[in-house]
């Protein structure tokens, strides 16, 4: 579905609490893990408040309870529970494959950057059919910077053979809006999500997918 006319930008999209809500299968792969260790459930909105540092900061806050020799066998088994169950009751926020359409359509190339595991962010977008759109993917990997370090914004851009002027990146957390700031793009915040944007600041708040796509193609105002 790649579009070969010269891009107009990069537009880099957060995955948790931007393409899809993944809020369920997050909490119960963490409670399943707390299971394991003998410990009891914590509700969907605690564990949720806990994602998008990668999965060890996922892991150590939403279970406090581990001792520090614990900590890699319960990243090993959280791991392995997501695997297991990544679409169980994850969705697309409303919009998304019609505005990734629109957006490819009109020029733009696309890209996933997310600090979810690479490998499991290629199959959720390959099994939820999001995967032709995307000319970049790049989840987290051992030893590779995630957001907010602004690297891999700076190295999708490389791949991609995109300017920062015209690119943003799209997300509901700081994670997402510092490495853009810190890149030199712009960024968009996305209200629907689940992150928390602490003190950053953005270029655009959109309320729902659709609102990218009429902004960037003239149909919004700021």
């Amino acid at each position: 579905m790649e579009n070969a006319s010269s891009p107009r930008g990069l537009l880099l999209f957060d995955l948790d609490g931007t393409l899809i809500d993944s809020r369920a299968d997050l909490a119960a792969a963490i409670n399943r893990t707390r299971a394991d260790f003998g410990l009891p459930p914590r509700p969907v909105e605690e564990i949720a408040a806990c994602v998008g540092e990668g999965l060890r900061n996922l892991v150590t806050r939403a279970i406090p309870e581990l001792a520090a020799a614990q900590i890699d066998g319960a990243i090993a088994a959280g791991r392995r529970h997501y695997g297991a169950h990544l679409l169980d009751a994850t969705t697309l926020y409303p919009g998304a494959r019609e505005t990734l359409e629109r957006l490819h359509q009109a020029g733009y190339r696309l890209g996933v950057l997310s600090n979810k595991p690479h490998e499991f962010t290629v199959e959720i977008l390959d099994r939820l059919g999001l995967a032709p759109f995307f000319t970049v993917v790049m989840g987290s990997a051992v030893g590779q910077p995630m957001k907010p370090d602004p690297e891999p914004v700076l190295e999708a851009l490389r791949q991609c053979e995109c300017q920062r002027a015209g690119s943003w990146v799209i997300g509901d957390h700081f994670t997402d809006l510092e490495a853009g700031r810190r890149a030199g793009v712009k960024r968009a915040f996305c209200t629907f999500g689940f992150g928390d944007a602490r003190q950053e600041g953005n270029d655009l708040v959109i309320q729902a997918l659709p609102e990218l796509a009429d902004y960037l193609l003239g149909a919004r105002q700021p």
